[in-house]
Formats: structure tokens, C-alpha cells, sequence
């Protein structure tokens, strides 16, 4: 069995009634409780909650910087940054102070953007997907740059650089992992620039799929595909039988239909093992029980041995 990777997702919103330090609190006691069993921690990139926009929600980078100077066992990666909200140039930049401060333990998540809401409520254009997509392609390629040369000149549709310098550079860049399954567009900017590909919430069959569609991307580019490490966000409720996980997580108000890991033990090895074979090599969970602790160690005890 390969030596696979299991990272947690941080909760940048509360799944109870905490608001404010009470909040930060149980995410300093759920981290300090699970760095020393999982390989990574992720925090997602929203400005407002999809649902209840009065809610209390991070912000993504802020969140990292702080959490990763605390828990230094875990990687910390962005889960993923909407590419409209930052200037390229500036993602640059800042993910090569994390990388310097972290010790080369950031990894750069970065994604086209979904919630139009959001992007109104704070001023940004929200365009068609598809030119979404090319704004993301354009700005990788300027943040690849920045890491690896100096005085970098980029003209592109959406974005320009002139002679920029990005100093401290990265001894070895930051792995960019781009997040989505749009077949046409999005995958072919994986197997062109991205070291990581994310995706989540999805049958076997469907990411089997995907994953042929990326390596044919890959061979119209000339690229190997198993240079990309292939991940997998999903949710995870643990119950003493399938049908009461199934009800627990169908009544969680962030409980998502599509979630996989949800059943007993043996149920959610079985289902990771089915990843596992097609070449996931990273799982981001989002652990429904939050705060409570029950759940991920359980996970950590008698799941994770199961794959290292």
C-alpha cells in the first residue's frame, strides 16, 4: 500500500452558534489535538459563508500565516484561493513568504472562483466561467515565474507584469495544486502548469473518468501524468452502522449529499481503497463533528495505519 496522505480541512466558519474568540479557540484545540495524525491542514478561500452571510468566516492566507507559525508538524495549503480576489503578482509574493517562513511547508491551492455572491458583495467582476478559467491559467503562469526569475515581463489578456522581482525566491517552489473537474478548460490548465489537481465530493467511476481526461490533456501537452499528484477533498462521518453515519450527515446543515466517507469504518476504508487504487495520494477531510474530536481520531487510529 502506497504511503498515502491525509490532510484536514480547517473550518473557516463555525458549525455551531461560536462566534469570535470562542471559534478560534476550538480551532486552536482541534489542531493542537491533530497535528501529530495528520500529514496537512487546509483552509478554504471565501469571504462570506455560501448560506448565511452574517456568519463568522476567515480569511484564507491571514489564517495560514497564523495557524502555520503555530502548528509546525502540518503543511498548510489553501483550499482553494479564488484567483479574482488577489493580483497574481501579489499570490506570488505572498506564497514566497509563506514558503520562507514556513520552512517550504505551503502548498499554493488556486481555483477560477464559483460564488458570484461573494464577488459582488465585495466589488470584484464575476465573468463567464470560461474566461474565469483563462484569468486563472494566466496568473499561474506569472506566480511560476515570479518563484524561479527575475525581472519577469508578462503580457497577457488579463494581466501584466513588468520587469517584476519576487525576493526571497523559493529554494524549490511551492507545489501549485489547481482545484476543479471542468474537462475542457480546467483540466487541460492542470496538465500544463499544476503540480497537485484537487477535486471532491465525486463517485469512483466519475474521478476514474477524470483522470482519463487528464492524462489525455497531459499527452497533448507532452506531459507524464503521474508527475501530478492526484488528491481528493470528501467529507467524513463515522457511525457503528452505515444508515445512522447516513442520517447523521444528511441532518448536519453541512452535511453534502454527494459525501462517500459516511458509514461505518470499514465502510469509509473500502471506499478510500477504491481512490486509493486509481492513484490518490492525498485525502482533505472535512470532519463533520467539528469541534468535537471523537471522529478525526477515531479516523486517525483506525483508518490512517490502514494506508501508510
Amino acid at each position: 500500500m502506497a504511503n498515502v496522505k491525509f490532510g484536514i480541512l480547517v473550518p473557516s466558519f463555525p458549525f455551531d452558534e461560536s462566534r469570535g474568540p470562542q471559534f478560534i479557540s476550538e480551532i486552536m484545540t482541534y489542531l493542537t489535538a491533530l497535528e501529530d495524525h495528520f500529514d496537512s491542514a487546509w483552509v478554504s478561500d471565501h469571504l462570506i459563508q455560501y448560506n448565511q452571510h452574517t456568519m463568522d468566516i476567515l480569511e484564507c492566507l491571514t489564517s495560514i500565516s497564523h495557524l502555520s507559525g503555530i502548528f509546525n508538524k502540518l503543511d498548510f495549503g489553501s483550499i482553494v484561493l479564488c484567483n479574482n480576489f488577489r493580483n497574481p503578482a501579489l499570490v506570488a509574493k505572498m506564497g514566497a513568504t509563506l514558503d520562507a517562513l514556513t520552512g517550504g511547508r505551503f502548498i499554493l491551492g488556486i481555483g477560477a472562483g464559483w460564488m458570484e455572491e461573494e464577488h459582488k458583495q465585495y466589488g470584484y467582476d464575476f465573468p463567464p466561467l470560461a474566461v474565469r478559467i483563462k484569468q486563472m491559467e494566466e496568473a499561474v503562469q506569472i506566480i511560476k515565474s515570479m518563484w524561479t526569475e527575475d525581472g519577469v515581463t508578462f503580457e497577457g489578456k488579463y494581466y501584466r507584469v513588468k520587469n517584476a522581482h519576487c525576493n526571497p525566491k523559493p529554494d524549490l517552489p511551492p507545489p501549485i495544486m489547481i482545484g476543479g473537474g471542468g474537462e475542457k478548460l480546467t483540466l487541460r490548465v492542470v496538465a500544463q502548469y499544476a503540480e497537485w489537481w484537487n477535486f471532491g465530493w465525486v463517485e469512483p467511476t466519475k474521478y476514474k473518468h477524470m483522470l482519463n481526461v487528464l492524462e489525455h490533456h497531459c499527452s497533448q501537452v507532452g506531459r507524464n501524468s503521474n508527475e501530478i499528484t492526484k488528491m481528493l477533498l470528501e467529507t467524513v462521518v463515522i457511525a457503528e452502522t452505515d444508515k445512522k453515519a447516513e442520517k447523521i450527515s444528511k441532518e448536519h446543515p453541512y452535511g453534502d449529499p454527494r459525501a462517500r466517507f459516511v458509514g461505518t469504518v470499514e465502510t469509509i476504508k473500502n471506499e478510500i481503497r477504491a481512490f486509493v487504487d486509481m492513484g490518490v495520494e492525498h485525502f482533505i477531510l472535512l470532519f463533520l463533528s467539528f469541534p468535537n474530536l471523537d471522529t478525526p481520531l477515531s479516523f486517525a487510529e483506525e483508518i490512517i495505519p490502514e494506508f501508510k
